[in-house]
């Protein structure tokens, strides 16, 4: 079942005097599903699209998808860095959804190439563990109604051929790069208060399989606060249910894996255990 501003996005199409001119046609969405598919890239959807008719090409592309990637389990933002929206030519960050066959476990194994213009980041998942956390308007709120906190590598693709426009419109129609990520185990920790600030103080550092370092950022480099991805994502129109997944966008850059020599391990120095986890490119 659709949810939040994805069903709202299709329901926009059925209402009189509502223009959905920027919205990618059905045969559009089926040939970008194809190569998706194909792990080949593609043609751009709905470039020159306003928010709102971007979202309605996400919403087919949402429903196209799910046969072959499971129900919707949760939400992503992307673009949450000044450096990424800069990049992008974005004022804002732009939001996907998480599919429930997405995911791998810690040390996973992953073909290559595993999309079409594959890379890999740093990320990190909320478990919605309240509905309160529609209302949360602090920190300590969302922590309230978090369940729990999971180390997270994402496998994006960026899907579309090297020459085809790559902006907020185009990204947010083609489902902000969803393909796979890698997942750990929850993160143990007992002082929600204390647990706020280590979120954006912690340095989430990526090596690769010579221990190189690749990138190292801090949590803040998420809009001050990885928390904040949660009231931003809110804000699209999102109405979280319990279970629900957040991923809250890279800390640091996209990476290519061929950077990583076969294996990237991604560590959170100054959460609670200092977590890590890796994955393999093969």
């Amino acid at each position: 079942m659709m949810r939040g501003w994805i069903w709202a996005a299709v329901a926009g199409l059925m209402l009189p005097g509502v223009a959905q001119a920027g919205c990618a046609t059905d045969a559009e969405v089926a040939a970008f599903v194809e190569d998706y598919l194909a792990k080949t890239p593609t043609k751009a959807l709905s470039p020159e699209a306003t928010l709102e008719e971007a979202r309605c090409t996400q919403a087919k592309v949402v429903a196209a998808l799910e046969p072959h990637l499971g129900p919707v389990v949760g939400y992503k933002a992307g673009l949450t860095s000044d450096a990424a929206m800069a990049a992008f030519g974005v004022s804002e960050p732009v939001a996907g959804v998480l599919y429930r066959d997405m995911f791998l476990e810690d040390g996973a194994t992953v073909p290559q190439p595993h999309g079409a213009r594959p890379l890999f980041e740093a990320d990190l998942v909320f478990v919605v563990g309240s509905a309160a956390i529609n209302d949360a308007e602090t920190g300590a709120d969302v922590m309230d109604a978090i369940a729990s906190i999971h180390a997270f590598i994402e496998l994006p693709d960026l899907m579309y051929g090297p020459d085809e426009p790559l902006n907020g419109a185009s990204i947010t129609a083609g489902g902000v790069g969803a393909r796979a990520g890698v997942l750990g185990p929850a993160i143990p920790f007992e002082d929600s208060g204390a647990m706020i600030d280590l979120l954006a103080e912690m340095q989430v550092r990526v090596t690769d399989a010579e221990g190189t370092v690749l990138s190292e950022a801090p949590g803040a480099a998420v809009l001050g606060n990885p928390l904040r991805s949660v009231v931003w994502l809110r804000s699209t129109g999102i109405t979280f249910q319990e279970g629900d997944m957040i991923s809250v966008g890279s800390i640091g850059p996209l990476i290519p894996p061929a950077k990583a020599k076969g294996m990237a391990t991604v560590e959170y120095l100054g959460l609670p255990g200092n977590p890590s986890l890796s994955v393999k490119f093969e």
